[in-house]
């Protein structure tokens, strides 16, 4: 809904607010939202927060049963605590969220300090198509093989000294297939607040099925992770609560922790550039956001995916067709017109999930992290190459495989020794 809209059907609107370059040293380490911005917020009963709030309190004061830790309801996730503050900051990404009013976002749109003022959406896990149990194979995958994967581990390279962003429902760290991979996790709650002391867990099963592809270890002989020696920042964002809030305190926590690569399997169908600079932001600190594009097929895409600042990946099959769920679209700017920029093995990926399990899921977001786990063994293999030629050198080296349309595809599936070889 836009910022107009809000504002008419409920008085307030919840947005997001650019901030401009800090001038001095001092406010870039700035901790808070500057308070001639933070006055211009203000609390609201009909907000989301507020709701979540009420719905928690009174969950709490019932005594209502606990629910299953891989639950993604608001009562599953909790709260660590109410917001001290009318406003969420975020100073790696160097924006403000909270609520205001019209005299507020009058306000807010007039201070020198503000780069502009935009509509805060609710993005989305991109959910897997199809999800069924599955027995994995001595060998490797055989998306690690489409890719290339497994020359490229024979030359050494399996991610070492890589850290990954891994933004998703969460992680089983336990799982014998993820020992070791997970070097910095956060959680955040319903409201969007970091939990502290955390300990990784996964409220869906998503997360795990996609960290294991980007990082599994090899275990009894099989192979699924593309970067088996990288290690991951992986968050719990998605589902439920504040998603928003929840999505933005991970991003700038995977800043902070100064990840090379950031996978994300999730946004929004649509063209709006809501997101746009927040991509720029990643790519400024050097992080290669790589984004699924979404599994609404032929003519539809999602952002962040579909921005041509992103690495955005689609979904192709075994035998080399992109997937009839695939995202792809065509767009009318003279940089990037064409998503996917690539597509990954999508379809049938097996991979870890909870509790010991594996499953074998289908969607573009079992291609991202195949495509986030690429870049990482090519950073390994060239430190010191920049994610502009990371992601040029993947381009390059991508080839369309026989019936595999462009307008599907785009440039194709990238081969990994090839990239290699155009560092």
């Amino acid at each position: 809904m836009s910022i107009a809209s809000s504002l008419k059907s409920t008085g307030i609107a919840e947005v997001i607010v650019v901030l401009k370059p800090p001038a001095s040293a001092a406010a870039a380490a700035a901790v808070n939202v500057p308070q001639k911005i933070a006055r211009h917020f203000r609390t609201s009963p009909l907000s989301q927060d507020s709701a979540l709030l009420e719905q928690l309190k009174a969950a709490k004061s019932l005594k209502t049963p606990g629910v299953k830790s891989r639950e993604t309801s608001a009562l599953a996730l909790g709260t660590a605590a109410k917001p001290d503050s009318k406003v969420r900051f975020y100073p790696n990404l160097g924006i403000a969220l909270g609520i205001v009013d019209r005299a507020g976002l009058v306000a807010l749109r007039k201070e020198e300090a503000v780069a502009k003022v935009i509509e805060a959406p609710q993005l989305r896990l991109i959910k897997p198509v199809a999800a069924a149990a599955a027995t994995p194979v001595n060998g490797y995958s055989w998306g690690l093989r489409a890719l290339g994967v497994d020359a490229l581990h024979q030359q050494g390279y399996k991610g070492k000294g890589i850290l990954i962003g891994h933004l998703d429902t969460g992680i089983d760290a336990a799982h014998p297939a993820l020992s070791g991979a997970v070097k910095k996790y956060a959680e955040f709650d319903a409201l969007g607040n970091q939990v502290a002391n955390a300990k990784p867990r996964d409220s869906d099963e998503h997360g795990t099925h996609t960290a294991g592809t980007i990082a599994g270890r090899p275990i009894n002989g099989v192979s699924f992770g593309v970067a088996p020696e990288a290690t991951l920042a992986s968050a719990m964002v998605i589902e439920g609560g504040n998603v928003l809030a929840r999505i933005l305190g991970g991003m700038n926590w995977a800043v902070g922790e100064k990840v090379r690569v950031l996978s994300m399997s999730l946004g929004l169908i649509g063209t709006k550039d809501t997101f746009l600079f927040l991509t720029r932001i990643l790519r400024a600190r050097n992080i290669l956001p790589v984004f699924a594009v979404g599994n609404e097929g032929a003519g539809t895409s999602r952002y962040p995916g579909n921005y041509a600042e992103a690495l955005s990946v689609g979904a192709m099959q075994e035998d080399g067709m992109v997937a009839d769920f695939s995202g792809s679209q065509q767009f009318v700017r003279k940089i990037d017109p064409l998503v996917p920029d690539v597509v990954g093995p999508g379809v049938d990926v097996i991979s870890c999930v909870p509790d010991g399990g594996y499953k074998e899921m289908s969607g573009s977001s079992m291609a991202t992290p195949h495509i986030a786990g690429l870049a990482a063994l090519l950073m390994q293999a060239r430190p010191g190459k920049t994610i502009a030629q990371i992601e040029a050198a993947i381009f390059k080296s991508c080839s369309l495989k026989p019936g595999m349309l462009p307008s599907r595809a785009n440039r194709g599936l990238p081969d990994g020794i090839k990239a290699l070889s155009l560092l």
